[in-house]
């Protein structure tokens, strides 16, 4: 079994801000809503690799506070670069807990509506 999508949520109109936050800072490719859901609003990503985040119209918009999707790298510089072109995009990024997961490195950012995203980078096998 993989992950197809997850979903989160966003206030109406928060689609370009969403597009700043997904395509322009993470590098997702936006993809199209199918016909018979795209008069709900809200937008959908796929990064490389086919993972998709979902973001659904909600009203009143309530992010959780610890529930979040986890976007994988393939490489260290490659986390790195995301976490500088989110900060350079003006979102705090947090790399407070960049060494306490273990088998992975990350860090963690709250996208325009307040929802949590993380990204890891797996750590190469010890031999």
């Amino acid at each position: 079994m993989r992950l197809h999508h997850v979903q989160v949520g966003l206030p109406a109109g928060g689609e370009d801000d969403a597009r700043r936050f997904y395509g322009d800072g993470l590098d997702m490719t936006e993809i199209p809503k199918p016909a018979a859901l795209a008069g709900r609003g809200g937008v959908w990503f796929r990064a490389e690799g086919g993972a998709e985040v979902h973001l659904g119209v909600e009203d009143p918009h309530l992010p959780p506070q610890r529930a979040h999707p986890a976007l994988a790298v393939d490489t260290e510089a490659e986390l790195e670069a995301l976490g500088e072109r989110l900060a350079e995009l003006g979102y705090h990024v947090d790399w407070s807990q960049r060494h306490n997961a273990g088998t992975f490195q990350r860090f963690h950012v709250r996208d325009p509506f307040g929802n949590r995203v993380e990204v890891v980078w797996a750590l190469p096998a010890a031999d």
